[in-house]
């Protein structure tokens, strides 16, 4: 599938049962591992809470309680529901936010464009929502829509609740890989296969040091992508449900073939009745046989539904419940005493394949953290591109498939927090304690999410969504409670680090809206351009001037800035503006919107370059090529009317084209001496490194008085390529609070300083081409 060619879509949707079942095979590796290896640890971490008796009352009940949590939320709600609200193929928090915000004007940076709304990947999840709507004076969705447009709190609320999920995502990040799976799938868990052989005293010297080496190696491979990584981890997440799978049914069989009965939610309610609050407290590692539920959805992007369901309902939900069957059905016959529970899963196992089955568990529990990383990733990205979080680095680790991406700052962020966690708590429980909070503040949102977009996007009614918040929000409700009661013990941990990204996230929000802000109220006015007359009152020099900006409409004020300070400028000017909208891909075809600034004699354009948050923004000379082309081919497909001071553009309000930059390329080596068109053709020849290409416009000759501005385009080219962009620096307007000099001109500045430039095509310029124009921007 090629990334840029738009149809990697339409593409996926069409494979072949042969793909679904390979891809369903890899996301073994890279979204289960988690959720697989949760049996090492969850009767350890619940009968830690619990006062063990001779009866099997409390063994059975927590087995209910483990099969009901199973089924109810990830077969229930993620394989049955919230994976069908994808964003085009994504999900994850912000993929249900982006869907949110396309309902109304609740969007997260005010560059919002009418055009924005025909995109094909913007209409394709909203077309049933819209088409009700416009039906029916009063539906749902209408009401809620309102209520959003009308309240900025509720906006904030809703803004809020997003960045809390993605915050506990990269706490989940942390924790999960020291505790081995999207949420506490310890090293420790797998390693502590050594207790059975070692004593206690050398055992806490060996532990440690060997999930670091563990975490290192793990976050050493991951520059190697998803795709490699799954068909490397597959075999072993494959080979470990298997093993668990034997073994349960071999517990079961030959310890208790009864253990069945325990499904039964009687036994959830003489559970608690009988443990009371050592029973509610227990639910926090009850909670645990659902880690890397989240990972299913978060991790969506890199394969696709039907792969993801088809691996879950045949191979993991089965594989799980026979494994966890087999240690009650052992368990009800062995009755461990309580100063024994850390021995934990490997006492289920016959003791003549303990060390080979250790051995696998460990390479599974390695294997777990994989797909919480990976989710880490995918929502990192999201939230940078929509402008909640610093931009950093984005490594696309395949050239066939989107999604599946490396980010090197975040990897070795998360490899040094995972380490000292890792050193500092030294215990599975308070690990544990503090992934499980993570995880399922992780789902709660998830779920008030969902039930948005149940109204808005999919216009079911207010009181279907209420009933699948009461529904899930209470059984999730539960868990948070028992999880957060041990505050103390670890929880404060992930609590403490989410402050710290919601903060950092928040900032980066409203720096970057207040910066856009002062641009929008100090942008120049375009009478004060026309009134300059038919030459603007400078020299104009050779060539093209690419002004980067972040309006789509009306002039920066860095060019009154620049011009202010050196009246001249070139016989092209282009205002360049990219943006991200809140959809996960722009086809090819649909990225440009080209428009003309006052009348065709000044020769002033404006390129808006649209990206998803999950596009490849391009940083060498195909961008520049793009650039040049999408200019040419709205110049030759132009129907020139002349300009006037009382029309639209006065307001503010540009007429802009969408232009489609490969549908008419030709790329070639020319000869540098051939210059010269051929009959009916307009030919572009730009020089990039190592070769030199020519645009042809061969469909059908330019319209009358388009063609000399097309040969005035390419002389510009070839005289050469300039690039003006904007170095702001941001300071608290006088008689600010000390709230707001603290987050603007301390915490902004601080991170605008330290990531990377959103600019990414600036980064393959030239320096003799690029100037740069400081402006102090006070908001």
């Amino acid at each position: 599938m090629d990334l840029e060619s738009g149809h990697c879509l339409r593409t996926f949707k069409k494979q072949s049962w042969r793909s679904v079942l390979m891809l369903a095979y890899q996301s073994l590796g890279v979204v289960y591992g988690d959720l697989s290896t949760s049996p090492l640890y969850v009767y350890k971490s619940t009968f830690a809470d619990i006062e063990h008796t001779e009866s099997n009352d409390e063994i059975f009940g927590v087995l209910s309680f483990v099969f009901w949590t199973l089924t109810l939320i990830p077969l229930l709600k993620y394989v049955s529901i919230v994976l069908r609200a994808d964003d085009n193929g994504e999900g994850g928090t912000f993929a249900l936010y982006s869907l949110l915000c396309r309902q109304g004007s609740i969007g997260l940076l005010p560059i919002h464009q009418l055009a924005d709304q025909e995109l094909s990947t913007y209409k394709k999840n909203d077309d049933t929502a819209a088409n009700v709507a416009a039906s029916g004076p009063v539906t749902s969705a209408s009401v809620v829509r309102r209520l959003l447009e009308k309240h900025q709190a509720l906006q904030l609320t809703l803004l809020i609740l997003a960045l809390i999920g993605t915050s506990m995502v990269i706490g989940d990040g942390i924790f999960t890989p020291a505790i081995s799976g999207c949420n506490f799938v310890p090293f420790f868990s797998a390693v502590s296969g050594l207790e059975l052989s070692m004593s206690k005293e050398h055992h806490k010297y060996v532990e440690v040091p060997i999930a670091c080496l563990i975490l290192i190696c793990l976050f050493a491979v991951q520059h190697h992508g998803t795709h490699r990584l799954g068909f490397l981890f597959a075999p072993i997440i494959l080979a470990w449900l298997l093993c668990i799978s034997i073994i349960g049914v071999y517990n079961i069989f030959y310890w208790n073939p009864h253990v069945y009965r325990a499904l039964s939610p009687h036994y959830m309610y003489n559970f608690l009745k009988k443990t009371q609050r050592g029973g509610w407290m227990s639910l926090g590692g009850i909670l645990l046989c659902i880690t890397g539920s989240e990972a299913m959805y978060a991790d969506l992007g890199h394969f696709s539904q039907l792969s993801i369901k088809i691996a879950f309902a045949f191979v993991v939900y089965p594989s799980l419940l026979l494994a966890y069957m087999g240690q009650a059905a052992y368990l009800s016959q062995h009755h461990i005493i309580q100063t024994d529970y850390r021995i934990g899963f490997y006492v289920s196992v016959p003791e003549n394949i303990r060390w080979p089955i250790m051995g696998i568990a460990v390479l599974a529990a390695v294997v777990g953290s994989q797909a919480v990383i990976t989710g880490t990733f995918s929502i990192i990205k999201q939230c940078s591109a929509l402008g909640c979080f610093p931009r950093v680095k984005i490594v696309h680790t395949s050239s066939r498939t989107r999604g599946q991406i490396y980010i090197p700052e975040i990897n070795w962020i998360l490899m040094i927090l995972c380490l000292a966690v890792t050193v500092g708590f030294r215990d599975t429980k308070r690990l544990g304690n503090a992934s499980g909070l993570t995880v399922i503040t992780v789902m709660l949102v998830t779920t008030c999410l969902m039930s948005l977009v149940m109204v808005l996007c999919w216009n079911k009614s207010i009181f279907l969504a209420v009933c699948f918040v009461v529904f899930f929000g209470s059984i999730e409700a539960l868990f948070f409670s028992a999880t957060l009661i041990k505050f103390l013990e670890g929880a404060w941990v992930p609590i403490a680090l989410s402050f710290v990204f919601i903060a950092i996230m928040y900032i980066w929000h409203y720096g970057t809206i207040k910066k856009y802000q002062f641009d929008l109220d100090n942008k120049v006015s375009l009478n004060w351009l026309l009134n300059l007359g038919p030459t603007l009152g400078f020299v104009r020099v050779r060539g093209i001037g690419v002004i980067d900006t972040e309006l789509v409409s009306g002039i920066p004020a860095i060019f009154s800035h620049f011009v202010t300070n050196l009246p001249a400028f070139h016989q092209v000017v282009v205002f360049l503006c990219i943006k991200s909208v809140p959809v996960p891909y722009i086809q090819a075809e649909e990225r440009f919107l080209v428009g003309r600034v006052g009348p065709k004699e000044c020769r002033l354009y404006r390129v808006v370059v649209r990206y998803g948050y999950h596009d490849i923004q391009k940083d060498d000379s195909e961008f520049e090529r793009d650039l040049i082309f999408s200019i040419a081919e709205f110049i030759r497909s132009e129907v020139y009317k002349p300009f006037g001071l009382n029309e639209e553009a006065e307001n503010g309000y540009e007429k802009m084209a969408i232009v489609s930059t490969d549908s008419r390329i030709q790329e070639e080596k020319v000869d540098p001496e051939d210059a010269s068109g051929l009959p009916g053709e307009i030919l572009l020849q730009v020089q990039v490194p190592q070769k030199q290409v020519r645009f042809t416009l061969p469909e059908s000759p330019p319209k009358e008085g388009n063609k000399e501005e097309l040969l005035e385009l390419m002389e510009a080219r070839e005289a050469g390529m300039a690039f003006i962009l904007g170095h702001e620096y941001m300071r608290a307007k006088s008689g600010s609070s000390l709230v707001k000099r603290l987050v603007v001109d301390l915490g902004y500045e601080f991170l605008r300083r330290n990531c990377r430039d959103r600019r990414a095509y600036a980064f393959s310029i030239p320096h003799a081409s690029t100037l740069e124009v400081a402006m102090l921007y006070h908001v």
